[in-house]
């Protein structure tokens, strides 16, 4: 199948695209690296009447790093970050987790705002930003910015915060403490598959191997990257040995409400995030020691 019409625009400036959101509102949509939205048009599942291509708006397109952050511009590429030095050494659990993402084609042209922006919930990214506590720097057509959280911007199943007025310019990922252990791990049907079940974990010892932090975030079990708040709790204040992470990836299932397609059941993904938190938490415990 081919797109519906629709008119095109190439802005050069966030300005000139906030002007263009502004004019078309929630006719228009934003095209980034594409490999989500071309797809959609194709099939006709998406059908807007303006398309803006943010391409050309290169002052989107940077990493950034301070003491303790890593800011990244909407339209930096996957392999950009895959491939950043900063990224590596300071949060290598975002180089190490984007290798999951498709294939090297699809990376070379996706970007972390378009991913994130797409809100996939089987999608890596989304969880990356929500294990690490990500931020998120809008701005609207009408001149006002706000930041949010990544508990605030994912709403639900392909839905965000971002109002039909808005663009996502900046992600801000806080960067790993020395000490601090992660691992990322996921089951798909085929590499570069989407997820079927996916777990991104990091925990923080004490001196005395007890657990000070943990994040652990699954996703394609909900309808959004879902954070376990029952397995950090089993987890926090006990020496992380494999009793306590056996009884952290019991507690998993209390918080998500995966459901059954054509590619696995509920049941199994039920059965394979608690597999997987217990081995992402066991190779996270070993890095923080």
């Amino acid at each position: 199948m081919k797109p519906a019409p629709f008119e095109y625009y190439a802005p050069r400036s966030v300005d000139e695209t906030l002007g263009l959101l502004g004019n078309f509102g929630d006719e228009a949509k934003l095209l980034a690296g594409g490999q989500s939205l071309v797809p959609l048009l194709a099939l006709r599942l998406a059908q807007p009447t303006v398309l803006i291509d943010l391409n050309g708006v290169h002052e989107l397109d940077y990493i950034h790093e301070s003491a303790d952050a890593l800011s990244i511009g909407a339209m930096t590429r996957h392999r950009t970050l895959e491939r950043s030095g900063p990224a590596r050494s300071r949060c290598p659990m975002l180089p190490a987790a984007l290798e999951w993402i498709g294939h090297p084609q699809i990376r070379n042209r996706g970007t972390i705002g378009g991913s994130l922006a797409h809100a996939d919930p089987a999608a890596e990214l989304p969880a990356l930003a929500v294990a690490l506590d990500a931020t998120f720097s809008i701005v609207s057509a009408g001149g006002s910015k706000r930041t949010i959280t990544s508990d605030e911007f994912f709403v639900t199943y392909l839905t965000t915060a971002l109002g039909p007025d808005e663009l996502l310019t900046e992600v801000t990922f806080p960067v790993l403490s020395t000490g601090t252990g992660w691992a990322f791990t996921e089951v798909a049907r085929r590499h570069g598959d989407f997820a079927l079940v996916g777990v991104a974990a990091i925990i923080s010892l004490d001196g005395a191997g007890a657990c000070t932090t943990a994040h652990i975030a699954l996703f394609g079990v909900g309808e959004t990257p879902v954070r376990s708040s029952n397995a950090e709790q089993a987890l926090l204040h006990r020496t992380v040995d494999e009793q306590a992470i056996a009884d952290a990836a019991v507690e998993v299932v209390k918080n998500i409400d995966p459901q059954g397609d054509i590619h696995a059941s509920a049941a199994y993904r039920r059965y394979v995030a608690t597999n997987l938190v217990r081995s992402t938490l066991t190779e996270a415990t070993g890095r923080a020691r």
